[in-house]
């Protein structure tokens, strides 16, 4: 069952305020995310990645890098952090884009392919967030330096310890879906071409084995998504 929100998303009132920054601060862990950005840049001037920014952050971003629209992997939540953000978002004048992915699992074959019918719409600079920026965001990343025609080296760099995320996790599933790629084709077909039309989510299931010990790392003492 889904935790129930006491306060109005609109942060019209004080007391609506204070309860979303308590809710994310203790409930979403925000508190470790007022010292720690997760931040980096997928494509200078045009494409950022972060962890889910707090409204002082998501000022500093947009002042520093001229953000004109977020895409929020965590999709619309019922949780302090989401009301936060895009209240600030609002106030901003950034556009806010809710397009949920997985960390665990295979990757949607219509979501990769609705991101790359939206991508080139998109007012740039845009930020790209997660929770913890790790896993979603680094996905995510990877595939837009696909859609750039950047290598697949490139783009599975985005998919990095340094970021936190661990391919030795369930999360590893991630990196699998871009060797399954490259097992396939050699880098030599459309990527876009092999979502549509080889990509099967089952088959990749059933290629990744799962590390039990990152697992319960990311899971249980992180509490990743």
């Amino acid at each position: 069952m889904s935790k129930k929100i006491s306060f109005d998303p609109s942060l019209i009132r004080f007391s609506d305020h204070f309860k979303a920054w308590l809710d994310s601060l203790f409930i979403d862990h925000s508190i470790f995310r007022l010292v720690w950005t997760n931040f980096n840049t997928v494509i200078p001037n045009k494409v950022y990645r972060c962890n889910h920014p707090t409204p002082s952050r998501l000022r500093k971003f947009s002042q520093k890098y001229h953000i004109k629209t977020i895409v929020n992997l965590r999709g619309q939540r019922d949780c302090g952090s989401d009301a936060l953000s895009r209240n600030a978002a609002k106030q901003l004048g950034i556009t806010q884009l809710d397009l949920p992915f997985e960390s665990r699992g295979a990757p949607h074959k219509d979501r990769i392919l609705n991101l790359a019918a939206i991508y080139p719409t998109l007012e740039f600079p845009i930020l790209i967030h997660c929770k913890s920026g790790a896993d979603r965001a680094g996905l995510v990343s990877a595939l837009i330096m696909l859609f750039e025609h950047k290598t697949i080296e490139k783009a599975i760099s985005q998919l990095s310890w340094k970021y936190g995320h661990f391919k030795q996790a369930k999360t590893g599933i991630l990196d699998q879906f871009f060797v399954y790629y490259f097992q396939e084709t050699h880098g030599k077909s459309n990527f876009l071409t092999w979502v549509q039309h080889h990509y099967h989510e089952d088959a990749l299931r059933e290629q990744f084995k799962a590390k039990k010990t990152f697992s319960f790392i990311t899971d249980k003492i992180l509490h990743r998504e």
